[in-house]
């Protein structure tokens, strides 16, 4: 797939190092995506990063949004475009979240740090309505406030459904928890027996709550985690992102906990 030329049409610092981007595409007709997939961004003279979607999803006439941490050239670079300027885009690519299986069920959601802007589709969907969940609960966890992601939003978000956020190092105005992620998640009611949870976030943090949910008896078929690695064809021919038998860029980066759950459990793989 060639990439399509598209345009910045905003620009958001959410904290140092950390944009988000609003695109159009140049010529031709919308983009669909869906939530959970994602979009090889290439910035010219520099490279191409996987990006996941990081806003509504609702219109494919929509602009594309885009959640950019600057860590590599590719990113970094990314990272520097300023409205008017140009970039190329492949995509969409991957298995998204599995959202028609939220009909009139509990939906959870966990989000570490930068995983909260795959997650953030879903949530614009459930306060359009366009999500049927019964009920929505949200988990977040950052490393400090001023490094929680969308901080205009999180008044709104918390006055529509129930959002839990915690830090691991707080400020003096911080009234928020303070430490991990899983300790609000494992005192909080959650409807177990039918609720459904995607998780996002680094691996270290997905594995924890895996073991909070199922203690408090959510089933394995009922977890579904955002995966990440190196992906770079994006088509599962290249083998960067390869994880035991499936292709992280072509079989995911959504998984059900449940089929994954021999090798998701094995570090460094």
């Amino acid at each position: 797939m060639i990439p399509e030329l598209w345009r910045v049409t905003h620009r958001r610092e959410e904290f140092p190092g950390t944009i988000t981007l609003s695109l159009t595409r140049e010529a031709g007709g919308p983009s669909p995506i869906q939530p959970g997939q994602f979009n090889m961004l290439y910035a010219f003279g520099a490279g191409e990063a996987a990006i996941s979607l990081s806003g509504s999803s609702a219109s494919p006439a929509e602009p594309l949004t885009h959640t950019i941490k600057g860590q590599g050239l590719a990113t970094q670079a990314l990272c520097k475009l300023e409205v008017g300027t140009q970039l190329g885009i492949r995509g969409p690519f991957g298995q998204g979240w599995p959202t028609h299986l939220a009909a009139n069920r509990p939906l959870v959601i966990i989000a570490g740090g930068l995983g909260l802007a795959p997650l953030r589709p879903l949530i614009y969907s459930f306060l359009k309505g366009h999500l049927p969940a019964r009920r929505l609960q949200v988990f977040y966890g950052a490393r400090r406030p001023e490094e929680m992601l969308y901080q205009p939003e999180l008044g709104h978000w918390r006055s529509s459904f129930e959002l839990v956020t915690s830090v691991d190092h707080a400020s003096t105005d911080w009234n928020g928890h303070i430490g991990v992620i899983t300790d609000p998640l494992r005192v909080t009611h959650l409807e177990c027996n039918d609720a459904l949870v995607f998780v996002c976030g680094p691996e270290i943090m997905m594995r924890f709550c895996i073991q909070v949910l199922l203690h408090k008896g959510v089933t394995e078929s009922n977890i579904y985690l955002s995966m990440e690695r190196n992906m770079k064809c994006a088509i599962g021919i290249c083998g960067h992102c390869q994880w035991g038998p499936n292709f992280v860029c072509k079989d995911g980066p959504v998984f059900c906990y449940r089929d994954i759950r021999s090798w998701f459990q094995i570090n460094s793989l």
